[in-house]
């Protein structure tokens, strides 16, 4: 199978996760969607990672966006480590592991690396939009923990700039000043950008962060 890229249609798939089966693409429905996966079971930095994810969810909700997080033990080991995850973490987790025995799904997903580990997963992460494209990739190391504010950021971004014609700079947060297109003329951004715009060099405009659709 040919490697994901970004703007590819997420494959769709069936799985049995920690909360019941599912169709991937009818769990998403409408909504932006985050898959994770995890090396293993009963690992350490797994462990803290769900712990913040489940932590997160109202983040997640406000954005419209659904979290699911898959690794290739069973669906027993699966239950029997959301207990410790809940009781260390001081949290409970809210959202389904995918028990992906078969690494059919990590195999879709390219989640396997060989030259890190021949079966366990890095530790990938898709963010998904409502119509199913593939809009983020990141690759972990198993020895790195992932940064969640750091994918909420980008949630940020990609939902903003989804609907206005903006981008993003560097270290970007909720409420910066953001990028104009530079696609778009001084006169179309003068009655698009009602806040105003300052142009530092002709490819480089800012102007206050639209409102979020």
């Amino acid at each position: 199978m040919a490697t994901l890229r970004l703007g590819d249609k997420a494959p769709n798939f069936k799985a049995k996760t920690s909360m019941g089966e599912i169709d991937f693409y009818e769990f998403l429905g409408d909504s932006w969607g985050v898959l994770f996966s995890h090396p293993a079971d009963y690992t350490p930095v797994c462990t803290t990672e769900l712990g913040t994810v489940a932590k997160y969810k109202d983040e997640f909700n406000k954005r419209n966006t659904k979290v699911i997080a898959l690794s290739v033990d069973g669906l027993e080991s699966h239950q029997g480590w959301i207990t410790d995850i809940n009781d260390t973490q001081n949290t409970t987790v809210n959202f389904p592991i995918i028990a992906d025995e078969d690494r059919k799904i990590s195999e879709m997903y390219d989640m396997i690396h060989p030259n890190a580990d021949d079966t366990l997963t890095v530790r990938s992460v898709y963010i998904i939009d409502p119509d199913k494209n593939i809009k983020l990739m990141i690759t972990y190391p198993a020895s790195t923990g992932r940064n969640f504010d750091e994918i909420i950021r980008v949630i940020d971004s990609l939902q903003l700039t989804a609907y206005h014609k903006v981008a993003t700079p560097a270290n970007w947060k909720l409420g910066e000043d953001v990028v104009i297109s530079p696609s778009v003329s001084n006169e179309v951004a003068a009655e698009i950008f009602k806040k105003g715009f300052k142009e530092i060099r002709p490819y480089l405009r800012m102007t206050p962060q639209p409102e979020r659709n």
